[in-house]
Order: C-alpha cells, then sequence, then structure tokens
C-alpha cells in the first residue's frame, strides 16, 4: 500500500492507453504509427494528475471521484467514436456548438450508438471491472508528501513529452507545430491522440483568450506574402485580373489590429484569378443552384440516374472535383456558398447567426443585378439556423418546411421528398419577367440508407436486384429521387421556354459518411482511400446550349462560388475568396479536414506526410513544402475572414 499512487497512477495510464487503441482502431486507418510514441508519453502527466484529484479526500469520496473519473472519461471515448463512425470526422470542443444536430436526428444517433455497441462495450469493460474489483484497489488519502512526489511527476513527465516532439524534422505538420502552432483537430487526433487532442483545444481555449494572434507558421511568413497562386503554369497576359481597387496600405494605416494588417498584407500580394475566355459566358441568364444531400459521383449512373448522368457529361465536365467532408451538411454548404474553408467554431458562433456581411454571398449579388432571387429546403427550415444564414447572403425569400413550405409538400415524413419540393416550387420563379436566381438544399439523399425507408421503398422494384450491400440499394434510392427531380425541373423550364436561358450548378454536401468506405467502394470504379478519395464526386455545371468542355483542374465546393461569379460577369475581387474560378489559370487545389491535399501534380496526404505524383509528374521537395504552406495559410484567412467580419470592414472602406 506504501506506493499505492504510483500504483494508482499506472492504473489510470493502462487505461488510458487501451481507450486510446480501441479508438484507433475502429476510427483510424493506422493504428500505430511512430507518432504514438508522443500519445504513450501524453497521457503520463494526464494519469498522473487523474491520481492526484481523485486522491484528495476520503475513502469513500476517492472512490466515487475514481469511477465518475473513468466514466466519463470512457462516455467521453464513447462520443468520439459514435461521432466519427456516424459523421466521418472527428468530434472536438467546437463540435459542441453544432449539438442541435445530434438532437434532431435523435433516431438516427440512438440507431449509430445501437450500432456500435459491441465496441461501446469494450470501451466500458475496464469501467465494469473496476467496480467488480473495486475492493482490491486503493482510495485511502494522499498525504501532502505524496501530493508533492505527484506533482512533481506531473511536471517531469510532461517535460519529457515537451521533450520529445523538439526530436526530429520541424515540418509544418510535425507533432511540435500541431501541438503549438498549427491548429488541425483531424491531424491532432491522428498523430498524437484523442485525449489528447481534446487536452491541446482546451489549452488553445485557455490561452488564446484576449488574444487577437494569427495562427500561421513563422517560417512559412515569406509565403504570407508571396502570391500564393505562383506555380510554373503557362499565363495569357491579354487578361486583366478579377480585381477591385482596394488600397490596403491605406487600410494599414488606419488600424494597428494586427490580425488586420496581415490580412491587408496577404491579400495585397495575392494576385487572385485573371478573367478569361469564359468570363460573362452567362451574364443574363438564370442561375439554379443546389447543394444535394450526399450527392456522389458513386450515385451517377445511366441507367439508374439518367438526367443526372446527362448533367455530369455535358457542358462543363470537371474530372478531379472533390466535396470534402468537414462537419456534415453545414460544412459542405457554408464552402459552396461562402467560397471560404469552414472552422468549426465559427459555423457555430458567427456563421449560423447570420451576423456578418457576405457581399459575394449569392443572393446579394444577384438581388444587386436586379435578379428575383429564392431559397427552398425540403426540412426544417430553421434546421442548424439556415434561415439565418441564408438571410446573411442575401436571401429574403427562403422557404421551408414549417415556414411555409409544409403547405405544399408532405413534412411529416422522412426524408422529405426533393420531388415534391421541385413541383411544388418551380413556378414561384419560372414566370418571372425579371431573371431568376434560385437556390435548392435537397434532403431525401440524406441518410440512414437501409430497406425499409422511404426512398427504398419508393423506388425498390429498380435497386432491390442489384448486387450490392442493403445500405447501397437505399443510396442509389435516395438518388434516383434527386435524378427524377431534376428531369421534373428540367422539363418545367423547358415547357416555359427557359430552357437556354438557365444554368444549373449542384454539387453534393459530403460523400454518403453513413456508409464506410469498404461498402462504398462496391460503387466506384476504383479502390477510394477513406480520407482524400472517398471525397472524389461532380461538380455539375450545366446549360442545354453549352458545348462539352472537359476540364482536368483539380477544384472542390470552396471554388463553386467563384466559378459563377466569373461566368454571371459579376465585378468581384477574387484575391478576398479562398476558392479560385475552377475555369481560370489558377492551379487547382482541393484541401481535406486533417490538412491533406490534392493538387493538379499529386496527393499529399497529411498524416503520414507522404505526396503520391499523379502518373509522369516529378515535383520537388520546396513544392510539397511550399504547397503545405499555402494550405495553411488558405485554412487560416477563411478562419480570420469570418472572425474579423472582413468583407464588412473591406466595403465600408470602399464606400469612403
Amino acid at each position: 500500500m506504501k506506493n499505492q499512487k504510483i500504483y494508482n497512477g499506472i492504473f489510470y495510464y493502462v487505461i488510458l492507453i487501451y481507450l486510446e487503441i480501441i479508438f484507433r482502431i475502429f476510427c483510424t486507418e493506422k493504428i500505430f504509427t511512430i507518432t504514438f510514441i508522443h500519445t504513450l508519453l501524453y497521457l503520463i502527466p494526464i494519469s498522473f494528475l487523474l491520481t492526484l484529484l481523485t486522491n484528495l479526500f476520503k475513502d469513500k469520496v476517492n472512490r466515487i471521484l475514481q469511477w465518475i473519473t473513468i466514466g466519463l472519461l470512457t462516455v467521453w471515448y464513447a462520443v468520439l467514436l459514435v461521432f466519427k463512425r456516424k459523421f466521418g470526422v472527428f468530434f472536438s470542443i467546437n463540435s459542441m456548438g453544432m449539438a442541435d444536430q445530434l438532437t434532431s436526428f435523435f433516431g438516427d444517433t440512438i440507431k449509430a450508438i445501437i450500432h456500435n455497441i459491441p465496441i461501446i462495450i469494450l470501451m466500458f469493460l475496464p469501467l465494469i471491472l473496476m467496480i467488480i474489483f473495486h475492493k482490491h484497489i486503493a482510495y485511502n488519502k494522499s498525504d501532502k508528501k505524496r501530493n508533492l512526489y505527484l506533482l512533481l511527476l506531473i511536471f517531469i513527465s510532461y517535460l519529457l513529452f515537451i521533450g520529445s516532439i523538439f526530436i526530429g524534422k520541424k515540418d509544418v505538420y510535425s507533432v511540435y507545430n500541431l501541438y503549438f502552432k498549427v491548429e488541425n483537430h483531424a491531424l491532432t487526433v491522428e498523430k498524437i491522440g484523442a485525449l489528447p487532442s481534446t487536452m491541446i483545444e482546451l489549452r488553445r481555449k485557455v490561452l488564446e483568450i484576449g488574444r487577437n494572434l494569427l495562427n500561421i507558421e513563422p517560417e512559412l511568413e515569406d509565403e504570407l506574402f508571396q502570391n500564393p497562386e505562383a506555380q510554373p503554369i503557362p499565363k495569357e497576359e491579354v487578361y486583366t485580373y478579377n480585381a477591385l481597387e482596394i488600397d490596403f496600405a491605406a487600410l494599414n494605416n488606419n488600424t494597428t489590429d494586427k490580425t488586420l494588417i496581415t490580412m491587408n498584407n496577404y491579400f495585397s500580394q495575392e494576385s487572385g484569378t485573371k478573367k478569361n475566355k469564359y468570363t460573362g459566358m452567362y451574364q443574363g441568364k438564370n442561375l439554379i443552384v443546389f447543394m444535394a444531400e450526399s450527392f456522389n459521383m458513386v450515385g451517377v449512373r445511366e441507367d439508374l440516374t439518367p438526367t443526372l448522368y446527362k448533367l455530369v457529361n455535358s457542358s462543363f465536365v470537371f474530372e478531379n472535383f472533390y466535396s470534402p467532408v468537414i462537419l456534415s451538411t453545414i460544412g459542405g454548404e457554408f464552402q459552396e456558398l461562402t467560397g471560404l474553408y469552414p472552422n468549426l467554431n465559427l459555423l457555430s458562433n458567427v456563421w449560423r447567426k447570420g451576423i456578418n456581411e457576405y457581399p459575394y454571398g449569392f443572393g446579394n449579388v444577384f438581388n444587386n443585378l436586379g435578379y428575383n432571387t429564392y431559397a427552398y429546403h425540403d426540412n426544417q427550415y430553421n434546421f442548424q439556423a439556415r434561415d439565418k444564414y441564408l438571410k446573411s447572403i442575401g436571401f429574403n425569400n427562403y422557404l421551408g418546411c414549417w415556414n411555409g413550405l409544409e403547405e405544399r409538400i408532405n413534412c411529416n415524413a422522412w426524408p422529405e421528398s426533393d420531388i415534391e419540393m421541385i413541383e411544388t416550387t418551380v413556378d414561384d420563379y419560372i414566370t418571372s419577367e425579371k431573371p431568376f436566381m434560385t437556390y435548392y438544399a435537397t434532403v431525401s439523399g440524406h441518410m440512414p440508407y437501409q430497406v425499409g425507408g422511404r426512398m427504398y421503398n419508393k423506388y425498390k422494384n429498380l435497386v432491390k436486384d442489384l448486387p450490392y450491400s442493403d445500405q447501397n440499394k437505399a443510396y442509389l434510392a435516395s438518388q434516383i429521387e434527386l435524378d427524377r427531380a431534376l428531369e421534373i425541373l428540367i422539363n418545367k423550364l423547358d415547357a416555359a421556354g427557359k430552357l437556354d436561358d438557365t444554368v444549373i450548378a449542384l454539387v453534393g454536401d459530403h460523400y454518403p459518411y453513413d456508409i464506410s468506405a469498404d461498402t462504398l467502394n462496391e460503387l466506384s470504379t476504383y479502390e477510394r482511400d477513406s480520407i482524400v478519395e472517398i471525397n472524389r464526386s461532380n461538380f455539375i455545371l450545366w446549360n442545354n446550349q453549352t458545348e462539352t468542355t472537359k476540364i482536368t483542374k483539380v477544384g472542390s465546393q470552396i471554388d463553386v462560388l467563384p466559378t459563377l461569379l466569373n461566368l454571371f460577369g459579376v465585378e468581384y475581387d477574387s484575391r478576398l475568396i479562398i476558392g479560385k474560378d475552377i475555369l481560370s489559370e489558377s492551379p487547382g487545389l482541393a484541401m481535406f479536414s486533417n490538412n491533406s491535399w490534392v493538387s493538379d501534380y499529386g496527393t499529399y496526404y497529411a498524416s503520414s506526410g507522404k505526396f503520391v505524383p499523379k502518373d509522369g509528374v516529378e515535383v520537388s521537395d520546396d513544392y510539397i513544402a511550399n504547397t503545405n504552406g499555402i494550405v495553411q495559410n488558405k485554412i487560416a484567412m477563411s478562419k480570420y475572414i469570418i472572425q474579423e467580419n472582413y468583407y464588412k470592414y473591406i466595403y465600408d472602406s470602399l464606400q469612403k
């Protein structure tokens, strides 16, 4: 009993390692990597700290505290596990602001918990054993001498961890940088661990209170003040840049805010994208933009979804497009509507409140062009505060379930019907004398994908005999619903004489992450990994009169807005949108939740630091390092554009 406090520290340590390993087995691609050493070291001071905190009182209180502590830790790991396996992204403290997503789909959440019960039981095994054998565990109060001893052990073991992360190459995504500088929760979980990433996130929140600093690598500041798009791509000098006259130097002279000064310097040195032969190609035409729930290229089949197949393979055909998962629907929708990379904390605390100004929001842009603008969603109108953020980007005529659309469609069924939404809303704008811009957020493609679901039952005869898993059959059924809704839309546009003058743009919010990568690969023409290629999809950009043009450049959801702005001849500043016009000469780049990326030259996996070049391509180490810097800077600038309400700041200055 003399050394019981050390034994208790080992007791906590073994449990934490056990929980980490279970989590890694079922939630990450690689269980044991070289960085797992840092996980093992980080858990030592945490274990001793827990030992100290749960041995300060009388035996009975200490016993209860230990049970509660182990119970809460287990519950936290279980939450992390279920969230990752359900939504395809790692849960974080910042994700708590999106908790209403879990409660609104309570039934799905319960099903996800039930589906993962065997793993959850494994996680609770230490707590169960602890309760069973509690008589063999010492809970007596620790004296001052031993408490000081524990404090010393905490300090020494923490220094040991800190010392370990100084060893090795300090690349942009090293453990050292993830701990001290680079803010990326997904990558931190993969490299340092689930509980350590939570502790690091808490530390960051505490230390950043009252601060106004950019999270950008100091060694990459030279890159920050250069053109981030500078790559060996042939340039045509005949075109001017999509840029406004902004005096960034004058702006800096009128502020002492370090964040604004850094942002002004960044954007003043960013060249943006040039106008091109497609600039103004669709000027004056109507525009219908879709955020299609869980739309992915694996659901596009000539036999089952002929309309989607036609739209994907005609007009502009994007052969290297991605729809990265960054927190469910709201993350994908944010990217499409703003051209920015989402930050989880700001999605909840700023975007959903609708308090910022977005002059490049679709509604604002087309309202200013004299268009009639409309927005529709065939589910609860204010879910995730969609009514607020759609209004902030200019949609004042927004209709969803329970603010009017329930009078037209069946809003009591799940999922609601995309066909019903299209059929009952198209007449709102199709007879307009003015050009129109319409936004649809669909829902029929929503998980869960199961036999007996509404969409499966509706199209059962078309999918039941397919040689796929039940999940994939149900997913394909949901895409048939979207396909037929689009067919109805096109037919109605044609009948009204509006088809030739209407552009349809559609991307998915994310791949159907309720389906595992292994299962989804049944539908894929090639083997997809679960980090990057699982996100490969299509961008539909279609007009009945546009000749088919194949675009091989890499793109993603954040590129949709600037691409459409250029096509419709909108005067905008391409430097201020992090996404870029896919049809411009600038190089392509798609960024993912853990800071992995795909460029026109290959794919970089951030967790392993591995770059896979495209066939016949060779790049230098400088190219990889520079692109990592570019990615980090783009993500940082996206964050601070929202945090600082930067568009209001810029456009207020233009009006003075």
